[in-house]
C-alpha cells in the first residue's frame, strides 16, 4: 500500500473529510463537483481509492490521495481482512473528522473499521447491483455485512426504492436515512450543442453501459435483430468496457459476432461520452436495476429522448411518453416496439421530447441541488 501525495498540503485547522471509493475513476467522474464544493467551503479533502488512470487527473483538485488495493470482484475472506487492515492504517494516519464512503467494499469494510475507530461516517448507496438482484449465500452474507457496517451510521440513498429495500430488510433504521437525488449532473457541461453539422443523417440509437447482462444488452440486441431489416438506414450503437470476472459479463466473442452480423456498431470504451451522446438521436438503457442512472441523466441533460426499463433508478429519469418511453424489464419485444415508436416520430417531436427531458434534469437532478443536500447533511453532522 502506498501513499500518493498530490500536492504539498499546508497544515491548517480545517476539518478533514475523507472520501473512499473502489476506483479513482469513480471519484473523478461522479464526485468531482462535490469534492471542489467541499474544498471551497473550507474542508480539507483526502481521497482513498486504488490508483488508476484517473488518479493523475485528480491532482488538479489539490487533494491528498491515498492508494489502496481493492479486489472489487473477489470474495476471498483473507483479502477482505487485509482490506480492513488497510483502511485501519489509513484512517489512523489521516485522522479524518468525517468519512464519506461510496461503492460496496469500501462501504462494508471501510464502514466496519470506521465504527471501531468511532469516526463519524456517511455511507452512500448509489446502487445495489447483483447483491440485491440475487438471493444466494454470498448475497445474504453481503446484506448481513451491510447491516453490521451501517449500524448507527448516517446512510444516504440515491433513490427511494433502494431506501425502502434496506428498511424492509431491516438493514437500517428510519432515523439513519436520508434520500438525495442521485449523484447529480453538471447540466452546463452536459447540454445540447447547437449548430453542429451532421454529415450522416441516419437515426442513431445508443446504449452506454459496462458490458454485463444486467444492463439489458442482450435484450437490446434481440430487439434490434427483430426490427433492423425494416429500418436499414437506422444505426444501433453500443459503447462500454468489458467487465471480465463479473458473473453476468458479456464476452468479446459475443460482441464480435453481433458486429459481424451487422446488428450493432461497437464503439469500445471512450472518455468522449459527451460527443457520442451528441451524435445519438435516442439513448437506450434496458437495465435490470440502477442506483440512479448517470447515463440517462447525461442523455436527458443533453436533450436526448430516452428508452429505458420501468425499474429502480431508471424510471426516475423518464416521464413515460413525455421525455421517453418505459418498457418492462427483460422484455425485448416491448423494447423493439418502443424503438419503433421512436423511429416513427418526426424530428420535431423527438426534439420536443428531448427538451422536456432536459427541463426535468435541471429541475430535479442538477448537481447544485445534490451538493446542497450533501452540504446540509455534513454541516449538521458537525453541529
Amino acid at each position: 500500500m502506498s501513499k500518493v501525495l498530490i500536492r504539498d498540503i499546508v497544515e491548517t485547522s480545517s476539518r478533514v473529510i475523507t472520501i473512499c471509493s473502489n476506483t479513482s475513476w469513480y471519484l473523478y467522474n461522479f464526485r468531482m463537483g462535490l469534492i471542489t464544493a467541499l474544498q471551497a467551503d473550507g474542508y480539507r479533502v483526502v481521497l482513498i481509492a486504488p490508483k488508476d488512470d484517473y488518479s493523475d487527473r485528480l491532482e488538479s483538485l489539490g487533494c491528498e490521495h491515498y492508494d489502496i488495493e481493492i479486489d472489487n470482484k473477489g470474495t476471498n475472506p483473507i483479502d477482505d481482512m487485509r482490506l480492513m487492515y488497510s483502511f485501519f492504517r489509513l484512517y489512523k494516519e489521516i485522522k479524518p473528522d468525517m468519512l464519506l464512503i461510496y461503492t460496496i467494499k469500501p462501504n462494508i469494510y471501510g464502514g466496519i473499521v470506521s465504527k471501531f475507530l468511532n469516526i463519524p461516517t456517511l455511507n452512500v448507496i448509489a446502487g445495489l447491483g447483483t447483491v440485491f438482484l440475487n438471493d444466494n449465500l454470498s448475497s445474504k452474507i453481503a446484506r448481513w455485512l451491510y447491516k453490521t457496517s451501517f449500524h448507527k451510521n448516517r446512510v444516504l440513498f440515491e433513490n427511494e426504492d433502494d431506501c425502502k429495500e434496506f428498511l424492509d430488510k431491516k438493514l437500517v433504521k428510519e432515523e439513519q436515512i436520508k434520500l438525495i437525488p442521485g449523484s447529480g449532473i453538471n447540466t452546463e457541461k452536459f447540454q445540447p450543442k447547437e449548430g453542429i453539422v451532421v454529415e450522416d443523417s441516419s437515426m442513431v440509437f445508443l446504449l452506454i453501459a459496462r458490458l454485463i447482462r444486467d444492463k439489458g444488452i442482450v435484450e437490446y440486441v434481440e430487439a434490434i435483430e427483430s426490427i433492423r431489416a425494416k429500418y436499414p438506414a437506422v444505426k444501433f450503437k453500443l459503447l462500454g468496457s468489458y467487465y471480465e470476472g463479473n458473473p453476468s459479463a458479456i464476452s468479446e466473442d459475443e460482441v464480435s459476432r453481433w458486429v459481424e452480423e451487422g446488428t450493432i456498431e461497437y464503439l469500445g470504451y471512450t472518455d468522449a461520452v459527451l460527443e457520442e451522446i451528441q451524435k445519438a438521436d435516442c439513448i437506450v438503457l434496458p437495465s435490470y436495476r440502477e442506483g440512479l442512472s448517470r447515463v440517462l441523466l447525461e442523455g436527458a441533460s443533453m436533450s436526448k429522448p430516452i428508452i429505458t426499463t420501468d425499474v429502480t433508478g431508471c424510471r426516475d429519469v423518464v416521464d413515460d411518453g413525455l421525455n421517453g418511453y418505459l418498457v418492462p424489464i427483460k422484455d425485448s419485444a416491448s423494447l423493439a416496439i418502443a424503438m419503433e415508436k421512436m423511429i416513427a416520430l418526426s424530428d420535431s417531436k423527438r426534439i420536443e421530447m428531448g427538451k422536456r427531458g432536459r427541463t426535468k434534469v435541471i429541475n430535479e437532478f442538477d448537481e447544485k441541488i445534490v451538493i446542497e443536500h450533501y452540504m446540509g447533511v455534513i454541516s449538521s453532522s458537525f453541529d
